[in-house]
């Protein structure tokens, strides 16, 4: 058996630890015996968890230091400008302190880790795991409990090389990641290099979709189940058990999620941010819906629209009406010449006569959405910045 506080005697002092990562590791970290606070800039929805585990939290503009005598954890937002353990680094350590799974790819990593903790949890084995979103089911993005870890490795800095899980995933190879990768070659031998290391693995491109009834729609989200379900098979958990609790499985925040209906339109919100996480969320939303598919799209990082403006385009064409926002800066700083419109102006030339619309804030993305909704339709908001905003306001303006 593991040692229940592995941590006891450790001062950690979190830098972000609003984000949906650190958050959880802080989580863990208290559980584990660990005295631990933190700081962030500002309010998220994660730090509801990290209060109720006990661990008192400052929110301001400036960090104003670490306790005395606390390590110091910080996130990849504030790695420049305040030193100590990196984010990936302290995952690192607590990976090598349960038996582990680490869930990796470009796509689906977040929900095939969800779909693992979540089996786990049902069938008993009382798992750890920090989710990158909301898994209602389970409470939060992250437990410290007494069996197997599940976590996500990140692939976007490389620093998943130094994550050492008994059982890893690779749900996809993709590029995504645009200001660290040249090429889809360059993220394959990465990921190659990493799973040489790794007693067990599971490979998603060499399974077929799962069969199993999901709550879920999408091809996407049947692989992500087939990922899951092998994995749960290496831990131990026999595949019709696993099969049986994954169909009651409801979802991760801002993974295709309902966020209400109102006049006969649903309104759906997802995370997607890049062409084949775009394509694969109108795909499910194609699936359920009964009448027409409308989805404002708020691209993310100058970078990412500058390289793939002609696939995020490619993949609204599937809708029947799209609007565009600006970009959603996050951590960048403008390009010139680099803005939401390229991803319009592709859209009208791919597909003439589109009912699309450039709308620059997410408010005039609402008013677009909400003005064309119609009974049987369903309403999709997509994207990795606060175009979430869009879902609530559509539903106020029916």
């Amino acid at each position: 058996m593991p040692e229940a506080e592995p941590l006891r005697g450790r001062k950690l002092w979190f830098a972000g630890i609003g984000g949906a990562g650190l958050s959880g590791y802080a989580v863990l970290a208290r559980a584990w015996g660990a005295d631990v606070s933190g700081w962030d800039r500002q309010e998220t929805p994660y730090l509801a968890l990290v209060r109720e585990s006990g661990i008192p939290v400052r929110i301001a503009d400036e960090p104003g230091g670490a306790p005395p005598g606390a390590e110091t954890v910080v996130s990849s937002a504030f790695a420049a400008h305040i030193s100590g353990t990196s984010r990936a680094a302290f995952l690192a350590e607590l990976v090598r302190q349960r038996p582990s799974v680490v869930v990796a790819g470009a796509h689906g990593k977040t929900t095939t880790a969800a779909m693992i903790a979540f089996c786990l949890d049902r069938v008993g084995h009382d798992p750890s795991f920090v989710i990158g979103g909301e898994v209602p089911q389970l409470g939060g993005n992250a437990r410290a409990g007494k069996g197997w870890l599940v976590v996500e490795g990140d692939e976007s800095d490389r620093t998943i090389a130094a994550l050492r899980p008994r059982i890893a995933v690779v749900t996809n190879v993709d590029l995504d990641h645009h200001a660290t990768f040249a090429s889809t070659a360059e993220v394959a031998d990465m990921f190659e290099r990493w799973l040489a290391e790794i007693p067990q693995v599971v490979r998603g491109d060499e399974l077929e979709p799962a069969t199993v009834a999901l709550m879920l729609p999408g091809e996407h989200n049947r692989r992500n189940a087939a990922c899951a379900l092998a994995a749960l098979e290496l831990i131990g958990v026999p595949r019709t058990e696993a099969a049986s609790q994954l169909s009651a499985f409801g979802g991760v925040g801002r993974r295709f999620e309902l966020r209400g209906e109102r006049g006969g339109v649903s309104v759906y919100d997802d995370y997607a941010h890049n062409p084949a996480k775009l394509a694969a969320a109108l795909a499910g939303a194609r699936e359920r819906a009964s009448g027409r598919v409308l989805v404002g799209f708020q691209p993310h990082l100058y970078s990412r629209t500058a390289h793939t403006s002609g696939g995020l385009a490619a993949a609204l064409t599937a809708a029947d009406a799209a609007c565009v926002t600006e970009i959603y800066a996050a951590r960048e700083q403008p390009q010139p010449g680099v803005t939401g419109k390229l991803v319009l102006d592709r859209l009208v030339e791919l597909r003439p006569g589109v009912d699309a619309g450039w709308t620059p804030a997410v408010e005039d993305a609402a008013r677009f959405l909400a003005r064309r909704a119609r009974p049987g339709d369903l309403v999709l908001t997509a994207g990795a910045g606060d175009i979430d905003r869009a879902a609530a306001l559509v539903l106020e303006a029916l």
